[in-house]
């Protein structure tokens, strides 16, 4: 089995709690956690089933490219 690998981004909720989770090189996945751990799980798993569909279909496998990097990073803005 081949390893592919995807940034995922994690987002807090901080109204209801836990995370939500994207996925920038396959559009429509959306998953969720209580904790960063369940969130990354479920992003796996979300992926790897978004994957077996994708060869299901006969389709070529997204990937996503090499080297990037997300940070965060602060910007101050202008008063209103």
């Amino acid at each position: 089995m081949r390893q592919h690998h995807y940034i995922i981004l994690l987002h807090e909720d901080k109204e209801q709690g836990g995370y939500w989770v994207t996925v920038p090189a396959l559009p429509g996945i959306l998953t969720q956690g209580d904790t960063l751990e369940q969130a990354i799980a479920n992003a796996r798993e979300a992926i790897s089933l978004h994957l077996r569909g994708i060869i299901a279909d006969g389709e070529p496998i997204p990937g996503d490219e090499e080297n990037t990097q997300a940070i965060t990073i602060a910007v101050d803005a202008p008063a209103a």
